[in-house]
């Protein structure tokens, strides 16, 4: 079975940093697409950053050049660093690892880690 397990969020202040870690077993994260997604409290889910089999990368416009997406192959993982944290980045974290089967789509997400940004 797929189980995709995160960590690293937590509570900053403005300008901090924090780097977020989805670690997946059960699929080598190398063969599928990794996304990031967010949801803030009244806000609607957005995808923050995705990270290919490719090695192609995309980004929320207001996280560009403040978030980067890293694959680590030998631990299974892909990290998501976080810089100059602004405290409209506060909401839950959510993994996506993306898999396609014989042309459907299956969506193994993590349980989700809280980053508070203070101001």
């Amino acid at each position: 079975q797929v189980q995709v397990v995160e960590s690293g969020g937590g509570l900053v202040q403005a300008g901090g940093s924090l780097r977020l870690s989805c670690a997946a077993s059960g699929r080598i994260v190398s063969n599928d697409d990794i996304a990031w997604y967010r949801q803030a409290p009244g806000k609607q889910r957005e995808l923050v950053a995705r990270l290919t089999s490719r090695g192609s990368t995309n980004y929320l416009d207001s996280v560009k050049g403040r978030f980067t997406l890293s694959r680590d192959n030998a631990k299974n993982t892909v990290y998501l660093y976080m810089n100059n944290l602004k405290p409209e980045d506060t909401a839950v974290y959510y993994c996506d690892v993306e898999v396609w089967i014989r042309g459907t789509n299956y969506n193994y997400w993590g349980q989700g880690t809280q980053v508070t940004v203070s101001s």
